[in-house]
């Protein structure tokens, strides 16, 4: 990324809102050197065509940098002579990236990774990390584990979230969540809710936004360790004195196919293969060969993943049930289920509807974009129309009950006919007391 001839070099990031902001914040904003002329936008619906905003870009962009599709990529290198293009988001195969690059390169830009090296930052307290191989393997309830037992020791824990900033990004710099008003005056998408109402569900604050920098430094003042809880098994933004990473027993392989969920292998501490009791014969031996073939310093541990009908599963009996799981696990995450799913599938009598012909909308447009998805609705709700397609398609489902595999209380945020019941995954006692003191070593 040198620069060349003594002039900028013009720069587009590739993202989904979220690396792609943390990247330039880092590693671009202030730096006369470069010029970032766009960042280009995936996975999330509607977030192109919006700008990241004066307040954060800096004084080198007083007009902001302006968000497009990534289906515009080749106009805007051409449009920009753009020099150098950075590929920041993350659960995509190693094959994706490098058509990616194969596709920037053939317009004429270079093609560039930033790794932990140029965009992790120092923290004042200790940092613990829980990252993922790829989206939907249980690294919340192994992060939930890991502020328990610091808590448990005595700790103040801040728990400092993976970007989801869909709304006004200069609002959204610093968010600060301790309740639920939080998450309300937020305006929080139901993505976001996923991954904080379980923190503050156990008394623990989560800071999230746009700024990481600017949120270390405000959780600093009230904890004295940071857990970073990494999404859609992207690196950690801070440096970590120890850093987990989980692995899925349904998804052998992925650990080494999948981007930068190998990088995370790879730069591990602990590697947790979770989901064994679900796993197909040898899955998890594949997988303990992968990771010690790329990083035989880690430390492996298995672990099972029991889904818990809240209320017991007598309930479900005999019922018809619209399963509404998670949503980046069962769409950009490939899962064809979750908790939900796996929790009511063998209960006596329950009948599974299929969602498909009852879904309307965006809704129904993420069934014919992710075809691997038949029994359940993903949670999708990144604006007040989608959260209230997603109404429509359980209500007009006919079912007598909404099993919840997703993490959040649904009835905070939708009006449903049929009574709700959650599912959870939790990590198992004995997994904790093989973490926990893993994690006392932190203070040692």
């Amino acid at each position: 990324m040198a620069e060349s001839s003594g002039k900028r070099r013009k720069v587009i990031i590739m993202g989904a809102a979220g690396r792609d902001f943390h990247n330039f914040n880092v590693a671009f904003r202030g730096k006369a050197e470069y010029e970032v002329v766009a960042f280009t936008a995936t996975q999330i619906p509607s977030i192109g065509g919006r700008l990241y905003p004066p307040s954060l870009a800096g004084a080198l962009y007083p007009k902001g940098i302006a968000i497009h599709d990534e289906k515009e990529l080749d106009g805007l290198i051409a449009k920009h002579k753009a020099d150098l293009v950075v590929f920041a988001y993350s659960d995509t195969s190693h094959e994706h990236v490098m058509h990616k690059a194969s596709q920037v390169l053939a317009a004429g830009a270079d093609f560039a990774l930033l790794g932990p090296r140029s965009t992790a930052l120092a923290s004042k307290k200790p940092v613990i990390s829980v990252c993922a191989v790829r989206t939907g393997c249980g690294k919340s309830q192994t992060t939930r584990a890991v502020v328990k037992i610091l808590r448990d020791g005595g700790k103040k824990v801040v728990a400092i979230r993976h970007p989801m900033p869909y709304g006004d990004l200069a609002a959204q710099a610093v968010q600060r969540f301790a309740n639920f008003e939080d998450l309300d005056k937020g305006d929080c998408t139901i993505e976001e809710r996923e991954e904080y109402e379980p923190h503050i569900e156990m008394g623990a604050v989560v800071y999230a936004g746009v700024d990481y920098e600017a949120i270390l430094r405000r959780a600093e003042r009230e904890a004295d360790v940071i857990v970073w809880d990494g999404g859609n098994n992207d690196l950690p933004f801070y440096e970590s004195a120890l850093h987990i990473v989980i692995a899925d027993a349904l998804r052998p392989g992925h650990e080494l196919a999948y981007h930068p969920g190998e990088a995370n292998v790879r730069d591990a501490d602990v590697v947790i293969i979770n989901k064994i009791d679900q796993a197909s014969p040898g899955a998890v031996d594949e997988i303990r060969r992968n990771v010690l073939s790329v990083n035989s310093d880690a430390l492996l541990l298995t672990s099972t993943s029991p889904a818990k009908v809240q209320g017991g599963a007598k309930q479900l009996e005999g019922k018809r049930v619209i399963v509404v799981e998670d949503g980046p696990t069962t769409t950009h995450g490939g899962m064809g289920f979750g908790a939900g799913y796996v929790a009511v599938e063998e209960i006596h009598g329950v009948e599974i509807v299929d969602p498909r012909p009852h879904a309307v909308g965006s809704i129904r447009a993420l069934f014919e974009r992710y075809p691997h998805l038949k029994n359940v609705v993903p949670a999708m709700g990144y604006t007040k129309e989608q959260v209230k397609e997603l109404e429509d398609t359980i209500n007009q489902s006919g079912a007598d009950i909404v099993v919840a595999g997703t993490p959040i209380d649904l009835k905070r945020v939708i009006k449903v006919k049929m009574p709700v019941v959650r599912v959870r995954y939790d990590c198992p006692p004995e997994l904790v007391e093989r973490l926990r003191p893993l994690v006392a070593r932190v203070f040692a």
